[in-house]
């Protein structure tokens, strides 16, 4: 249950929707299997899998629990690239003639059509988080990408949701930057990792170091340079760990030992059910402490007007 990334988005206005009317919404849009044509697919499934009986909301205490399943076949390039080739070769000696561009395109279309259906199917299961009472969702995936489909799927469901990527006053790059180049700038409760990357004005392209001390000289050498933080990996007070990148997401996410028993020792019995809900709601009242103490960090957040494309 516990996320492994974030990414991190500001509602504007959202739309009061109680759990009843939510889930109703989520069930319109719920995930089906992958038809013979169908080459991908993105819909709504129960976070707790089988144990959940088909539930596809949790919601406790103003914290809400979806998930997305993102299904998607499997045809590698070089597959089609080789059965055309194939048929290419077949056309050309027996009527004697070279295969044109529009014709190699319309084979192309024909051998992706038929190999579809028996191409491996790829779930892959994406978490949402969101947070009713400050108006914030964060997205478990791996990528800006995999999260703004899942929001889009969101908004299709919804009908109608404003949000924006969630900005800061102070640039994350130029606050990492100052961190990693002065130590009495950092926090209180704030350490730094073992993990960074440092991207060149030039183009002397990109610097990533693990394991590393993040005080060393060498790295102090490479800042006087003009290098400035991109990623860099920190903690807040054993709470959380992360590695926090120029777009504000945090990658790689490790809670702390103590969140961690409090989750164990929970009573829940055997009830899967009941434990994935504890686990979640721990999860998400120390992410929004957190994520309140990070906003602070980084100078407050910035106001942004959602775009058009991004609310209707």
């Amino acid at each position: 249950m516990w996320f492994k990334h974030l990414h991190l988005y500001r509602l504007h206005g959202a739309p009061e929707l109680d759990a009843h009317t939510l889930t109703n919404a989520l069930d319109e849009h719920a995930a089906k299997p992958l038809g013979n044509a169908d080459a991908r697919r993105l819909g709504w499934t129960a976070p707790a899998g089988r144990l959940g009986s088909g539930q596809r909301l949790h919601e406790i205490q103003g914290h809400r629990l979806l998930s997305a399943l993102r299904q998607e076949r499997l045809l590698p390039a070089s597959v089609i690239k080789e059965e055309v080739d194939d048929k290419v070769a077949d056309i050309e000696a027996s009527e004697g003639r070279k295969v044109t561009r529009k014709e190699k395109t319309a084979l192309k279309e024909q051998v992706t059509e038929e190999l579809m259906p028996r191409a491996f199917v790829r779930s892959q299961k994406v978490d949402l988080w969101w947070d009713t009472r400050r108006q914030l969702i964060g997205i478990n995936a791996s990528s800006r990408t995999r999260a703004e489909d899942i929001l889009d799927l969101l908004r299709e469901t919804l009908g109608s949701l404003k949000a924006t990527p969630l900005a800061t006053q102070t640039l994350p790059i130029r606050a990492m930057t100052t961190w990693l180049g002065d130590p009495a700038s950092r926090p209180t409760d704030l350490q730094l990792g073992d993990q960074v990357e440092l991207k060149a004005k030039g183009d002397d392209g990109v610097l990533r170091a693990r394991q590393v001390d993040l005080d060393s000289d060498e790295i102090q050498q490479l800042l006087e340079s003009g290098r400035q933080a991109s990623k860099l990996a920190v903690s807040l007070e054993g709470r959380l760990s992360f590695v926090l990148h120029d777009d504000l997401a945090l990658k790689s996410l490790r809670f702390g030992d103590a969140l961690i028993e409090e989750a164990d020792h929970a009573d829940d019995g055997d009830d899967a059910l009941a434990r994935l809900e504890t686990d979640f709601i721990l999860m998400a009242q120390a992410l929004s402490d957190d994520i309140t103490r990070l906003l602070e960090w980084l100078g407050g957040e910035a106001q942004r007007e959602p775009a058009a494309q991004q609310g209707t």
